[in-house]
């Protein structure tokens, strides 16, 4: 429902295109024709070529044959939900930035979003602004960024981020990250021994203010520690009441 909207006047930011400068391409699927047409016109505002579907099987065959940069994805739909269109995108190797729209605020459906591969969220009701900004934070951290420097790589301990390659590696071993995963570890990695806050986390790799919900670093935290330090000695540390640190073994 409209009611579910909050329509604002954007603040102007810069306009984000794909690399050959052609419009990004949006996938807003939702069942309710009126909020899909609303977040499209918000959308292509900002310059995007936007395509919506009202289910989640039309979600999957569109995105399988456009192949988006991104999606904004209604959880609850009457065919497939969008725990279910995230899963198969997933299996099929599928890594589009996915930002859930729920009418769900509950800490453990946060949680079952994030786990399922999904990159953020927004909860019902939600303003355009929102969506945009969290939409702009999404495309900004799965574009691969280049060092200025031209040394690409980022080294702390047996830890290698190549910015250039998109790679990581631990003792040689190769390491999968999500865009999100690689943007929280590529902002550890260049301040070693420094303990970030949540706040400053927050503010750097996801670049919009969420309201006090820090439990997506926590998330993320934990993702990081599985692939990172899995089988190895600790590198992402916790200190109580300030934040984490990442800092090599010897």
């Amino acid at each position: 429902m409209l009611d579910d909207v909050t329509i604002s006047q954007p603040a102007a930011a810069p306009r984000l295109t794909r690399a050959d400068g052609s419009p990004l391409r949006i996938l807003v699927v939702d069942d309710e024709a009126s909020l899909t047409d609303l977040l499209s016109m918000a959308l292509r505002y900002e310059g995007w070529d936007v395509k919506s579907a009202n289910g989640g099987q039309e979600a999957l065959s569109t995105a399988r044959e456009w192949k988006p940069d991104a999606m904004v994805l209604d959880v609850m739909m009457p065919d497939l939900d969008g725990l279910q269109v995230l899963g198969r995108l997933r299996q099929n190797n599928d890594d589009t930035p996915v930002l859930f729209l729920t009418a769900k605020d509950s800490v453990e459906d946060r949680v079952t979003g994030l786990t399922a591969g999904g990159d953020d969220y927004v909860t019902k009701p939600f303003s355009l602004e929102e969506v945009v900004a969290r939409l702009r934070g999404l495309i900004r951290r799965s574009q691969i960024s280049v060092s200025e420097a031209g040394d690409s790589r980022i080294v702390v301990g047996d830890l290698v981020l190549d910015e250039e390659s998109y790679e990581v590696a631990r003792a040689g071993r190769p390491i999968e990250l999500t865009a999100t995963e690689f943007e929280l570890l590529r902002f550890l990695m260049r301040n070693p021994r420094r303990v970030l806050s949540k706040a400053q986390i927050l503010d750097r790799v996801w670049s919009y203010d969420f309201g006090g919900k820090s439990s997506v670093v926590e998330i993320y935290i934990s993702y990081l520690r599985k692939k990172i330090d899995a089988g190895e000695t600790p590198m992402i540390h916790t200190v109580r009441g300030v934040g984490y640190v990442i800092k090599p073994t010897s």
